[in-house]
């Protein structure tokens, strides 16, 4: 009898092994690509499609520095945000790490920054402001082309959030193969059509286009965003049957790499047209005009349909996935109030503020991300790191506490509020006037941890020798 109970029980265990591992060969035949395309999706909007081509045009003959920078910041950084998130299930367990209040409201700023309050609003602005308001007839009311655009554009994202589970379908099978097969049009109608002449680099390109491609990273806002995309990601494979957080991380970091790849490329696309055209036009007014521009004189007056479709795509892929992912979340935190409930709040609220302009919304954008991208960046590259300092209660707190400390003033000097004396001792640190002050701090509050730690724990165990009985 005991040797038939065994022999149940083993082919119970193979049953399931062997289920486990059709799951993953399914994720690994058909899904892994589709999703890998969702995850691109989610990260292509609104300021991946501009700031491309207005990096090209500005630095011109440096425009391969000043790529490989912003790489850094819109394609590597976001991507090790997603495998971070998906490793500590969820931005707030990794926040934890530095102290519940933070994770909190750090979580909470993030997902309002990139959701309702900046990210959605700029999204849904930018393909009407740049592909539909230049055609509107003369004298036409544009604030109320601009409430009819929106509305429709919302009630479309609202319609594809309702059903979270046919995201994949509706964005990887769907929407972005559309996206992808428009901008490879643009791009090869533009290398056998398009005009081109390389100039030398504008000035904020002429030194140090490395770093300066860096910080224009900041403005794809995806590092970021990266923070709300994890929980979707490893809530899209658990739905194809992967249950265990081994399998779940390495299909993460396959989807992360091929997603990442698909970004360099068009970004790569888009700079080079940029550079190429950049003795060709006066630099514009920003990236949608530079764009334009190409687009134009590629397709001529038709190419206006051509662009309104790549941005419209690209922002409404980006929207869903943000307000699915900041839904998911704050269904969570306050569990009276039901997803559904939540998709339609921010939904509506982001109609509202996107209605405010797309001038007002750049204008709070910059100083926002200023202030939080340092601190994404180090939470980041802090969990990556997380078997070095687990050890260590120190380095999350101190080393996040003095990023945010020197991101936070130097976006308040940035946006023109006065810090007297304390400006001054800001701009001793080291690259501080290029916006990367905060590195030197966060090194030395990381190297400060480790002794303080030491420190204590020496301490501990100075007590527990001269008191081992605890008394």
């Amino acid at each position: 009898m005991d040797w038939h109970f065994d022999t149940e029980l083993h082919a119970d265990l193979f049953g399931v092994f062997r289920e486990r591992e059709e799951n993953l060969m399914k994720l690994r035949k058909k899904n892994l690509l589709v999703v890998s395309v969702m995850l691109f999706a989610l990260f292509f909007g609104a300021g991946n499609l501009i700031f491309p081509p207005f990096l090209g045009q500005n630095a011109g003959a440096n425009t391969l520095p000043a790529m490989v920078g912003f790489l850094v910041t819109a394609v590597i950084l976001p991507v090790l945000g997603v495998v971070v998130v998906a490793r500590f299930d969820g931005l707030e367990k990794l926040g934890r790490q530095v102290g519940k209040r933070f994770a909190l409201v750090f979580a909470v700023l993030i997902y309002l920054s990139i959701g309702p309050g900046l990210g959605i609003p700029r999204a849904a602005s930018v393909p009407f402001e740049m592909a539909v308001a230049p055609y509107l007839p003369e004298n036409s009311n544009a604030a109320l082309w601009m409430a009819a655009y929106s509305l429709v554009f919302f009630l479309v994202a609202l319609w594809l959030c309702l059903n979270p589970g046919k995201l994949v379908d509706r964005i990887g099978r769907g929407l972005t193969p559309v996206l992808l097969v428009l901008l490879t049009l643009l791009f090869a109608c533009f290398l056998f059509r398009g005009e081109t002449q390389v100039a030398p680099p504008q000035e904020s390109y002429a030194h140090a286009p490395l770093l300066k491609g860096f910080t224009e990273g900041y403005n794809t806002m995806d590092t970021i965003a990266a923070l709300n995309f994890g929980l979707v990601i490893s809530t899209t494979l658990g739905s194809f049957g992967l249950e265990q957080k081994r399998d779940k991380m390495r299909y993460t970091v396959r989807a992360g790499l091929l997603a990442g790849t698909i970004l360099a490329l068009v970004y790569a696309m888009l700079s080079y047209m940029g550079m190429c055209s950049s003795g060709v036009y006066e630099i514009q007014e920003n990236g949608a005009w530079t764009l334009r521009c190409i687009v134009y004189q590629v397709f001529g007056s038709i190419g206006a349909v051509l662009l309104a479709a790549i941005f419209t795509l690209a922002c409404l892929t980006t929207c869903v996935g943000l307000i699915n992912s900041i839904s998911q979340y704050f269904s969570m935190l306050f569990q009276k109030v039901s997803y559904r409930a939540w998709v339609y709040i921010i939904t509506f609220f982001s109609f509202l503020v996107c209605n405010l302009g797309l001038s007002m919304i750049l204008s709070i954008s910059i100083p926002v991300l200023n202030a939080i991208y340092p601190v994404a960046i180090v939470l980041i590259l802090l969990g990556l790191s997380h078997d070095l300092w687990k050890n260590n209660r120190f380095a999350y707190p101190m080393t996040v506490a003095g990023t945010a400390v020197v991101s936070v003033l130097f976006a308040l000097g940035e946006a023109g509020v006065p810090l007297g004396g304390v400006n001054t001792l800001l701009h001793g640190l080291p690259m501080y006037k290029l916006g990367f002050g905060w590195v030197s701090v966060a090194a030395a509050m990381l190297l400060l941890s480790l002794a303080v730690n030491a420190l204590c724990r020496g301490c501990k165990s100075e007590q527990t020798v001269i008191n081992p009985g605890g008394e």
